[in-house]
């Protein structure tokens, strides 16, 4: 089974600034190892050498040029790299006509010269454009004034990628709404008209008919039903009879064309109880065929869950699985533990073991998957709003050992569970999250300022958060 490489590949605009009252030269020797240290990274960029023969941004009469250039390209995020003071209402004109994310970051200073002569002011000229950006109130990511070959500054522009893979995902969702939300879960209902308006997300509803259909369709190419049973089989211990695997796999391929056919990146399907009248199964294994895939999908019509999967996906670059579960239970044993789990849709590269595939914990219909996930340290998150408001909470855990569970499991740890359960009670969030095996805190808390989203972290580590942004 192929993977789903999502969106990965960020480009940026490349867009070196100078001042004329400070070194040229220097400028423009910084502009050159600025863009060889990107090429050496990898980083996908696009340069302005094409604009003036500097390859620099001071000119007032380029910026249309230089605007016009990146939206051609279709960049994702704006760096302005300060080769000297730079000219900071010139970056403020320019990243206000592209509204991508903008990275703000100068090369540290050197000595004075023996005269005292200095040649750039890199420092100086990023204290201004701050000023001026926040002016035009354009939001920015800030990397530390530091050295080309700091390891802060490949840390922070693979952060600053991934906080544009998050933006960029944010303002294209799209997601396959299958069904109604089961009468009885009146958390999971949202506001459809209101994500729209606010953040461009879209919603595109399907009746569980169409989905019976598709299944039906596909049911009809036997070499790709036989190639995803043969996927089942390769990855599950499969515990159910033959013919309910071979619904698995077409229930699994239905949803997939349904998802590509409407342009969609995810779904949220009404697991229950009408699917189960027509075709015998719990969707909690091909949910985790699709999740395997990087195509989230999520349960009991959760789209602010199915957002959430999708942030998710997008802060970890699509390098790491996330996987969606409810908070549950206290753990016996530990006095900070919790039980994370849903019936079976997490993605079988998140188990520390093969899962089964075998029947639910809470229902009689097979389709499901039991196996514990791996311990390590996790980020959950979740993306929810009542009232008009909208928020992630966001924090950190990490797996334990604890009983044995039915179903896709975790026990985890955190700093203090009493907080988390208050938080997640008194709003605006429910009994749903999104984990990953990765600390995209950060990057998630950085995009926030870009999204028009409130980040509202569980625990007190803001300020530990906005240390690492800074580069400490």
């Amino acid at each position: 089974m192929e993977r789903q490489e999502g969106v990965r590949k960020i480009k940026l605009g490349f867009a070196p600034t100078r001042r004329s009252i400070f070194s040229a030269p220097d400028a423009l020797k910084y502009r050159k190892l600025t863009a060889d240290r990107l090429k050496e990274l990898g980083i996908d960029f696009v340069d302005i050498t094409d604009i003036n023969e500097e390859g620099l941004l001071y000119d007032d009469g380029d910026v249309e040029k230089i605007a016009a250039k990146f939206q051609a390209e279709g960049v994702d995020g704006l760096m302005l790299p300060h080769c000297n003071f730079g000219t900071e209402y010139v970056c403020a004109r320019l990243a206000k006509k592209l509204n991508v994310p903008v990275l703000l970051w100068g090369p540290l200073d050197e000595r004075p010269e023996p005269d005292g002569v200095r040649l750039r002011d890199t420092q100086c000229g990023l204290f201004a454009t701050g000023k001026v950006l926040r002016r035009f109130k354009i939001p920015f990511t800030y990397l530390t004034n530091c050295r080309l070959n700091d390891p802060v500054f490949e840390r922070g522009l693979r952060d600053f990628l991934a906080v544009c893979n998050v933006v960029k995902t944010f303002r294209n969702i799209r997601i396959l709404q299958i069904s109604t939300r089961p009468f009885d879960f009146w958390t999971t209902m949202c506001n459809e008209g209101e994500l729209l308006e606010k953040f461009n997300i879209q919603l595109a509803p399907v009746p569980m008919t169409e989905l019976t259909e598709e299944v039906k369709a596909v049911q009809k190419d036997k070499d790709q039903i036989d190639q995803m049973v043969s996927y089942i089989r390769e990855t599950m211990t499969v515990k159910i009879k033959d013919q309910e695997v071979e619904m698995v796999a077409a229930l699994a391929l239905a949803m997939e064309n349904l998802i590509s056919r409407y342009g969609c990146q995810a779904a949220a399907i009404q697991c229950w109880n009408a699917l189960q009248t027509e075709l015998g199964i719990m969707p909690c294994a091909a949910n985790a065929i699709l999740n395997e895939k990087g195509i989230p999908v999520v349960c009991e019509t959760d789209i602010h869950g199915a957002v959430t999967a999708l942030l998710t996906e997008a802060a970890g670059m699509g390098e790491t699985r996330s996987f969606f579960a409810d908070w549950t239970i206290r753990h016996p044993d530990l006095p900070n533990g919790e039980l994370l789990q849903h019936c079976g849709p997490w993605p079988v590269s998140v188990a520390k073991e093969k899962p089964e595939l075998t029947y639910p914990l809470a229902f009689d219909h097979p389709g499901s998957l039991t196996a514990e996930a791996k311990h390590g340290d996790i980020t959950l998150c979740r993306f929810d709003g009542d009232n008009g408001e909208y928020s992630l909470l966001l924090g950190n855990a990490r797996g334990v050992d604890g009983p044995r569970g039915m179903g896709t499991y975790l026990w985890v740890e955190v700093e203090n569970i009493k907080r988390l359960e208050a938080k997640i009670v008194e709003g605006p969030y429910i009994h749903h999250c999104v984990g990953i095996h990765k600390d995209v805190v950060p990057v998630l808390y950085e995009a926030c300022k870009y999204m028009g989203v409130k980040p509202d972290l569980y625990d007190p580590i803001e300020e530990e958060v906005k240390a690492y942004l800074r580069g400490e």
